[in-house]
C-alpha cells in the first residue's frame, strides 16, 4: 500500500510534485519511463543539503577542537592563513578561504592516525559538539525534509547515496543514525591511506596527503569510479555539486536533479553567492538552461530541522 502522506514535510507545490511524479514514473512498469530497482540510483550532497553546513562546515567545527594538537607540534604551519584561523577560531576566515586550502588542513590534522582511531574521536566528538550559533547539538541540524526523502527513494525501491567534498570517514560514523545511509554508501573526500603491520596486526593509518578532494567534478569522477551508474536523482546544493547534478541529468531516460536554496534567515540562514566555501551562484543562474529545479527552503519546507531543540 501506497503512503497516503508521502513527503509531509514538504509544502504542496510543484517540487514536491514534480519528486512525486518522478518516482511514480520509474516505479510503474507500464509507464515508458519504468526503471527496474538496479537502476534507481540516488546520490545527494551532504554538507547544507542534508544538514546544516552555516557560518562553517561541520568538519571544520571538529578540526577546530583538534589543530593545536597539530600546530604544537609543527609551528611552521602558522605561516598558512588556514592553520591561522583554525587555532584563533575564526570561522569568518575560514569562510573565506577556498575549500580545498580549508580541507587540506582537515585532513592533514589527523595523519598518522589510524582510521579505526579516527572514527572513536569523531563519534566522541558528535556526542557533545553543539553548533556555535543555533546553540544546539551539532547532530539534531539533519533536515527533515531530506529525511523524509530518503525514506519515500528508498520504500519505492531506490538506493541512496551521499556523495560529499566531506572526509568520508567522518561523514561514515554519522550516516546510517542520521540518514540510514550505510558506510558503504558513502562517497567522499579522503587522504591516502598505509598499511602497517602492529605485533602482527594489520592497521591502516590515515597520511597527511589528499587522495581525493571530492568537489565539482571530481564528485562525477567518483561516482563511475564507485558506483559504477549514472544516477537518475541528484540533490545538492551549491556549484560544487553541478557537475554531479549536469551529470544526472544527461542521461536517458525520466530525471530530476534538485539544488537547495538556502533562502530562509528566520528558521536557519539565507546565503548564496557569498559563501565562499560552498557558494551557490552558477547554480541559480542557469538552473532552467540545466534542467534542475531549484528548492527554496523557505516556501517548500513545512519544517527544517529534525529536532527543535537541543
Amino acid at each position: 500500500m501506497s503512503d497516503p502522506n508521502p513527503l509531509p514535510s514538504w509544502v504542496d507545490g510543484p517540487n514536491k510534485s514534480a519528486i512525486l511524479d518522478f518516482v511514480a514514473r520509474v516505479t510503474n512498469e507500464d509507464d515508458p519511463h519504468f526503471r527496474p530497482a538496479a537502476e534507481r540510483i540516488a546520490t545527494f550532497d551532504n554538507d547544507g543539503t542534508l544538514w546544516c553546513e552555516f557560518p562553517n562546515l561541520v568538519q571544520v567545527l571538529f578540526t577546530l577542537a583538534e589543530v593545536k594538537r597539530l600546530t604544537s607540534q609543527r609551528p611552521e604551519l602558522l605561516n598558512k592563513p588556514a592553520y591561522k584561523a583554525f587555532l584563533a577560531g575564526d570561522l569568518k576566515t575560514l569562510a573565506s578561504l577556498p575549500r580545498q586550502d580549508v580541507f587540506e588542513t582537515i585532513f592533514a590534522v589527523h595523519a598518522g592516525m589510524s582510521v579505526d582511531d579516527f572514527e572513536v574521536t569523531v563519534a566522541e566528538w558528535f556526542s557533545s559538539a553543539r553548533h556555535p550559533t543555533l546553540g544546539r547539538l551539532v547532530l539534531n541540524n539533519a533536515y527533515q525534509p531530506q529525511q523524509d526523502l530518503l525514506a519515500y527513494l528508498r520504500a519505492n525501491e531506490f538506493k541512496t547515496f551521499i556523495v560529499t567534498g566531506g572526509g568520508v570517514e567522518f561523514v561514515r560514523v554519522i550516516s546510517q543514525r542520521l540518514y540510514a545511509i550505510p558506510a558503504e554508501q558513502v562517497i567522499g573526500s579522503s587522504t591516502k591511506c598505509h598499511l602497517n603491520t602492529i605485533d602482527g596486526n594489520l592497521v591502516l593509518r590515515k597520511l597527511p596527503d589528499l587522495g581525493s578532494f571530492d568537489d565539482r567534478d571530481e564528485k562525477v569522477v567518483n561516482i563511475g569510479l564507485h558506483l559504477g551508474r549514472r544516477p537518475i536523482f541528484a540533490f545538492g546544493n551549491s556549484d560544487g555539486d553541478l557537475s554531479m547534478l549536469r551529470y544526472t541529468l544527461q542521461g536517458d531516460g525520466a530525471r530530476l536533479g534538485l539544488l537547495l536554496h538556502h533562502d530562509d534567515a528566520a528558521r536557519e540562514f539565507a546565503y548564496d553567492r557569498d559563501f565562499k566555501i560552498s557558494p551557490l551562484s552558477d547554480g541559480l543562474e542557469h538552473a532552467d538552461a540545466y534542467g534542475i529545479r531549484v528548492v527554496s527552503m523557505k516556501s517548500d519546507w513545512r519544517s527544517v530541522f529534525s529536532f527543535a531543540s537541543a
